[in-house]
């Protein structure tokens, strides 16, 4: 590698020139930055500044690159710069954004200008140009597990867009729970009347594409493997095993409906005449655009009950807590069935609340007009009674009880998703004794499980917020129910969404850059041998995977399955993994580079380490918002809070720092961390740092770790002021100089 030559570039532009001396942020840079080019620009974004840097990396050979001038997240397109390391100095957000233009202020300000100075050059001289290995996974075929309609759209998707296909359905027909339907819920104008689902011709499309491959009557026995080299055993129906290598996964398993057995209280198996909605589509079948008939004794249905809410939305042991989403517009549809082929019959919709948003109001109301009764209540039971059968329930509007006498009742039961084993319940193999599980959708060779770990209420990894599609296991996406509850159009959109997901990682693979989040990042981590003692904590803590051991139980990183976090560098105790670009020293000297004032000034520095995907833009938004925090605050952005290294707070304390807080995001079952675990992680570390703090003399109030979403604008700058108004109460660290 060449000579580091750190060049310093500073902005004059957006006030910075105005509030800063930026004669002395050149001097600073030189002296105490070591840097050997240092200029300065008026606007440094627009293309005479960019042109600068430009002939500064092409002309005077600068590999390492500092800039002095907005947030680190801001006029990224124009610092964007190839084979150089990238440092930024955040002068305008993190400086005169947030403190007041008064004259007596103006050192406190300048002071913290400086700082960010030394931070950035401190952070530059320890950093590297992060090397890319292509080719490290270059396969760029894409398998769907699953033939519904998330499934047979992600395919088609990918397809549409060169990319190769394997469709691997598991039984001897294309289309699940769809192909099971009469008609659909109505996705386009006029919103009035159920439709044709769409499924044969999606079918069609299927068979006929040269893009795509199907495995009928087949199953995945084995996957292994990473982002543009997976290999995955896929098994027929007669025993034959065929092996694919893939780039990338699309899972669209789908769902079944809640096991309506489990209602007895509600008629279930009291009487044949009780169904749920995917019963009463097959009648619909049957009928073949004629009368329903009761399935009992095949007489035509005169009267008809929906009961929503069946055995979801509840508290009750062994049912749904939560809602189905597509139910109250498929009882719509139903309902629907029934007064179009017979405008006489009596049609009752039983509902706590009806569910339905968007263009479904429409259908709502289109439904009313052909004379559908909407009836808010709740039912408790459902019996036979003299050859028909009688719902109770109790009228939520007239708060009366009331009986309800119907042909045939349908239970509104929801959605199961087809998730595979739960790999926190089912005990995993041995290593090296691997075999299949017939109730596995992958099959993974993952030593944490078989499957995709599980979010809530059984549903497959994926965040609904921060990450949709993107799972545990990097290059396996989940579309479709089996992601959350859905309905036909929005399981559409969703595998739409998870094939765009999927070309992306193989892309990336093809690249050596990392999938997501860090979407292109080109580092990864490596390990200092000779250093590693074995602990196997950054084979244990890594949310996804990435990390095995070898034969003599050193890690072995898998770089195409690694999501950059450094959750495995916040984990290791001896220090000795780090990234090309991102590294204890990198942060460590960072904080160490701060001018520390003795204990007689009257200035304490307080250490803030924020999350890059929340805590750090809710503090951009506060600048722009002109929200002031305390100037003795000193910002450092970290991937994740899974990558912080006690060693830093350590440090920091030993230094002089007064304070140290951690912020990062929210943690738990709706956890909004895009690493999964590495602010939980965090957070287990850091409570037991009062040891630490016990060994130097410190109160446990100088250092705090919170919780702080994107959307924290205010609260994020108060923690920050609330630690500030702390040390000023109990006074300033007795470990200064």
């Amino acid at each position: 590698m060449a000579d580091m030559k750190i060049g310093a570039y500073i902005c004059k532009g957006c006030g910075l020139g105005e509030r800063l001396d930026t004669a002395q942020l050149e001097l600073i840079a030189q002296k105490e930055g070591k840097a050997q080019v240092v200029k300065s620009h008026e606007f440094l974004c627009n293309a005479s500044g960019v042109q600068l840097i430009k002939d500064g990396i092409e002309k005077e050979g600068v590999n390492h690159v500092v800039i002095a001038a907005c947030s680190r997240r801001s006029k990224t397109d124009a610092f964007n710069f190839d084979n150089v390391t990238l440092s930024r100095a955040n002068l305008r957000e993190g400086v005169i954004w947030i403190t007041p233009a008064d004259e007596d202020k103006k050192e406190l300000v300048q002071e913290m200008a400086n700082d960010y100075v030394r931070m950035a050059c401190a952070e530059s001289a320890k950093m590297q140009v992060p090397q890319a290995n292509p080719g490290h996974g270059n396969n760029k075929r894409i398998l769907v597990v699953g033939g519904g309609i998330s499934g047979m759209t992600a395919a088609l998707e990918a397809s549409k867009t060169g990319y190769e296909v394997l469709l691997v359905e598991k039984t001897g027909s294309l289309g699940g729970m769809a192909a099971k339907l009469a008609k659909r819920v109505p996705f386009r104008e006029p919103h009035d009347a159920p439709v044709d689902t769409g499924v044969a011709d999606l079918i069609k499309k299927i068979e006929s594409d040269k893009h795509i491959k199907l495995f009928l009557n087949s199953t995945v026995s084995k996957t292994s493997g990473a982002p543009g080299q997976f290999s995955v055993d896929i098994a027929k129906e007669s025993g034959d095993i065929t092996t694919e290598n893939i780039g990338a996964i699309i899972m669209a398993s789908g769902f079944s409906p809640y096991d309506m057995s489990k209602l007895g209280y509600l008629g279930a198996g009291k009487s044949p005449d009780v169904v749920d909605q995917a019963g009463l589509e097959a009648l619909a079948l049957k009928a073949n655009g004629g009368a329903i008939k009761r399935p009992s004794d095949g007489k035509e249905i005169k009267s008809v009950v929906f009961v929503q809410c069946a055995g979801q939305r509840s508290d009750k042991e062994g049912e749904l807590p939560y809602c189905s989403g597509h139910c109250c517009n498929t009882s719509i549809k139903q309902a629907m069935y029934f007064r179009d082929r017979n405008p006489d019959i009596d049609t009752n919709i039983i509902y706590t609340d009806l569910r339905t948003p968007g263009n479904g109001e429409d259908f709502y109301r289109s439904a009313q007009q052909k004379g559908v009764t909407f009836t808010k209540g709740s039912v408790s039971e459902v019996a036979p009674a003299n050859g028909t059968l009688e719902v109770k329930f109790k009228d939520l509007i007239l708060n009366d009880d009331a009986v309800a006498k119907a042909d045939l009742v349908v239970l509104a039961t929801g959605q199961v998703p087809n998730s595979g084993v739960d790999i926190d319940q089912v005990p995993q193999d041995e290593p090296g004794k691997w075999a299949p599980n017939p109730q596995s959708v992958l099959n993974l060779v993952y030593r944490q499980g078989k499957d995709l770990p599980l979010l809530k209420h059984g549903f497959n990894d994926s965040h609904f917020i921060c990450f949709p599609y993107e799972t545990r296991r990097t290059g396996i996406y989940t579309a479709g129910p089996v992601r959350r509850p859905m309905d036909m159009a929005q399981a559409i959109e969703d595998a739409t969404g998870a094939a765009l997901k999927a070309i992306q990682a193989v892309e990336n693979a093809e690249q050596g850059r990392a999938a997501h989040p860090r979407s292109g990042d080109l580092s990864f981590p490596s390990v200092r041998m000779e250093g590693c003692t074995q602990c196997k904590r950054c084979t244990v803590e890594c949310p996804f995977g990435a990390i095995d051991e070898d034969e003599k139980r050193y890690p072995v990183i898998n770089e195409s399955r690694c999501r950059r976090c450094g959750t495995c560098m916040g984990a290791c105790p001896v220090r000795v993994i780090s990234f090309e670009n991102y590294s204890v020293d990198t942060v460590g000297y960072q904080l160490k580079a701060v001018d520390i004032p003795d204990q007689f000034s009257e200035k304490p520095r307080i250490l803030v380490l924020a999350c890059e995907n929340d805590a750090y833009p809710a503090l951009d938004m506060a600048a722009m918002n002109r929200i002031q925090y305390s100037a003795f605050a000193r910002i450092i952005p970290v991937r994740c809070l899974g990558s912080v290294n006690t060693i830093w707070i350590s440090d920091a304390l030993s230094s002089g720092y007064d304070g140290v807080m951690l912020m990062g995001c929210q943690k738990g079952d709706n956890y909004q961390c895009h690493f999964v675990k590495g602010s939980e992680l965090a957070h287990t570390r850091m409570s037991k740092i009062d040891d630490t703090l016990k060994g130097m003399s410190l109160e446990p109030e100088r250092v705090a770790t919170y919780e702080v979403a994107i959307t924290d604008v205010e609260r994020s700058t108060q923690l920050i002021n609330d630690m500030a108004a702390t040390i000023q109460k109990i006074g300033m660290s007795p470990l200064k100089f």
